[in-house]
């Protein structure tokens, strides 16, 4: 199993609000180095286009990552394709895969946040024909040099070259999904990696939807090639009541804020800890803890090959960030790969 980390570069911890966005993005590469360093595998960069966070560009900090780390992989998380141009997203991933000596990657969505939309001129009505369009011109693109192409939201394509070429090759390419079928249907089909935000209620409830997934695929031909990760909401601390305590109130602040925009009911401490619970979608404790919660996880899914946490949803501060990235690659990691098997392939 590959672990790593995401995170959506939060502007502000609880405890440096005047921290600058300069020092706060230093503070990341700091921790991308480190988690390379300690032998993660993976570490992503999220998309945003709000005020709460810095990655409106991931590509930009990746590449800047690329050059301060040697094995890690780099990797959307996610890219939001129906806002995006897909030549430029490839053109941007494809140097990153230059820079990083072919440890780039991507995921690709159409985001749980909607700013990029109006930002860039589409209509939220065309939410889902745009990602469905988009995607499939990006997979054109990553297949061939020169393309034809034509769609309804973006001009044709008659030939063209689009540069430079990534060194590997297919160029990785995973579909981040929520809890829509029709998504898990259409990576199936298309027989791409999934990456599963599962950030509340009970993780096995994504079952179904996996079945769907790997049925779409079987039918598709793609059943050996299929694959699952999980991006998940979780913080690791030298016992579970530090991450508790740690993790709770940027949790609940973060969660209750995005809940205003969409008419959810305020955070208790209470329902945190439910989620908490062995089989509530948090993935928060003491490294055995964590340990054990992803290992039922992955059987309750029907095994899963990347499980990546995301920890500043809670606007810790750096050097909690740094002692949950050490015990992560130094206690998590090593179980996991004990008790599940070292399978660290490429994305």
């Amino acid at each position: 199993m590959q672990v790593g980390i995401d995170s959506f570069a939060a502007a502000y911890t609880d405890t440096s609000l005047a921290v600058s966005p300069s020092d706060r993005l230093r503070e990341m590469l700091e921790e991308i180095e480190y988690a390379d360093k300690i032998g993660l595998d993976v570490y992503g960069i999220g998309e945003h286009h709000r005020k709460d966070y810095l990655d409106s560009a991931p590509a930009i900090i990746l590449g800047a990552a690329a050059a301060r780390t040697h094995r890690i992989r780099l990797t959307s998380a996610v890219t939001v394709l129906s806002a995006a141009d897909p030549v430029r997203v490839f053109q941007n991933f494809a140097t990153l895969d230059l820079l990083s000596q072919g440890r780039a990657e991507m995921v690709v969505g159409r985001g749980s946040f909607i700013e990029a939309f109006p930002l860039f001129g589409y209509r939220l009505e065309d939410y889902d024909s745009l990602f469905a369009e988009k995607l499939e011109l990006l997979l054109k693109i990553r297949d061939n040099e020169h393309v034809r192409w034509s769609g309804e939201h973006r001009p044709a394509l008659t030939g063209q070259g689009v540069y430079p070429r990534p060194i590997q090759n297919p160029f990785p390419i995973w579909v981040g999904v929520g809890g829509t079928p029709q998504s898990f249907a259409r990576a199936g089909v298309l027989g791409l990696p999934l990456m599963v935000a599962i950030i509340g209620g009970e993780t096995r409830r994504f079952r179904p939807l996996l079945d769907l997934y790997h049925e779409a695929g079987r039918r598709a031909g793609h059943s050996t090639r299929l694959k699952v990760g999980m991006h998940s909401l979780g913080y690791v601390a030298d016992t579970t009541k530090e991450a508790a305590d740690d993790f709770y109130p940027g949790y609940a602040k973060a969660v209750t804020d995005v809940g205003r925009e969409r008419g959810w009911p305020a955070v208790t401490r209470a329902s945190f800890d439910a989620q908490r619970g062995p089989q509530g979608a948090l993935i928060l404790g003491d490294p055995d803890e964590v340990v054990e919660k992803i290992i039922r996880h992955s059987k309750a899914l029907g095994g899963i090959s990347r499980i990546t946490f995301q920890m500043n949803a809670a606007s810790l501060p750096h050097a909690k960030l740094m002692r949950a990235i050490e015990l992560i690659g130094t206690r998590v990691s090593p179980a996991l790969r004990e008790q599940l098997g070292d399978d660290r392939g490429d994305g």
